[in-house]
């Protein structure tokens, strides 16, 4: 990932470390490799796709971050925290420019296309996050939000690497249902952490999401018992209670059942990923791939 292809400016190269350097669980990079060593995909190719994932993973953090206005991600200054925001869009513009470079060094062109397919998906699932004000169904919005923000790619983990071998139709089916699950069980796991979480172990503010008026599971399930319902929703949405309001409505959210209710959803899909597993014979990478499919509904940042 550090590697250059060719000579550009240096602000790039010690953007770049920097960001690689903040830290970050690689979880996607590590569920492709383990994916790839499963089923003897040649190395030099997985590691080649795992290692763009992960920068296309990070370009969109750099995009997120100027979007959101975030100053602070996992507890460190954001590069749009150090930059104006031109040279962070162009930077996180080079990101997604070396991740395609890293996908097209794999030499295959249907993974290219996903590759691809996968960036647009994330895209136009910021977009619709950022016009969308009001939906006839929260719920499903949520569903097709974090899947285009997180499951996404996760699901190019692992989808991809059967892309870099001749493997039947089952094999892909199953693995793509591997990643999807867990991408979105991470991503539920991630909106119950911004309510529960320890802030300098999650790096941000607690309920971050709600206070920029992005109604995530928690709350929406707290929603479906509260008595104001799908009123109290827009006001959320368009952030149109006063400060003590909202944090009224935060604590009550972190003590009602909502948060059990989440981590259950979680929790089902993460079931749903391992029985995926089932159809492999049993190796260290299969075992490791269901290991974190439990890690990901029991980590606590």
């Amino acid at each position: 990932m550090r590697r250059s292809p060719g000579e550009h400016h240096s602000g790039l190269d010690d953007a770049i470390d920097y960001l690689l350097s903040s830290g970050g669980k690689r979880i996607r990079p590590t569920v492709a490799i383990l994916t790839g060593r499963m089923l003897g995909v040649e190395k030099e190719r997985y590691i080649t796709l795992a290692a763009s994932i992960e920068m296309l993973h990070t370009a969109t953090l750099v995009h997120d971050d100027l979007i959101d206005g975030s100053l602070l991600r996992r507890g460190i200054p954001t590069l749009n925290a150090r930059w104006s925001s031109g040279p962070t869009v162009l930077t996180g513009d080079y990101i997604f420019a070396r991740a395609a470079y890293l996908a097209a060094k794999t030499g295959s062109l249907p993974l290219l296309e996903i590759f691809a397919r996968t960036l647009m998906t994330i895209v136009n699932g910021e977009i619709t996050q950022l016009f969308d004000q009001e939906s006839p169904d929260w719920m499903q919005s949520y569903l097709n939000r974090i899947y285009a923000k997180t499951a996404s790619l996760f699901e190019v983990a692992t989808e991809g690497i059967c892309l870099l071998g001749d493997f039947d139709s089952r094999t892909v089916q199953a693995l793509k249902q591997y990643g999807c699950n867990i991408g979105m069980a991470f991503q539920i796991v991630d909106d119950v952490l911004d309510f529960i979480g320890e802030e300098e172990r999650v790096g941000k503010p607690l309920a971050s999401d709600l206070r920029q008026g992005i109604l995530t599971l928690p709350a929406l399930y707290f929603l479906d018992e509260h008595p104001e319902g799908n009123g109290l929703a827009n006001r959320l949405r368009t952030r149109a209670l006063e400060e003590a309001e909202l944090e009224a409505i935060i604590r009550q959210i972190r003590d009602s059942s909502a948060i059990r209710q989440a981590l259950a959803q979680a929790e089902q899909m993460s079931a749903i990923a391992r029985k995926q597993l089932t159809i492999f014979p049993e190796c260290p990478e299969r075992e490791a791939l269901c290991e974190l499919a439990d890690y990901i509904v029991r980590r606590t940042f």
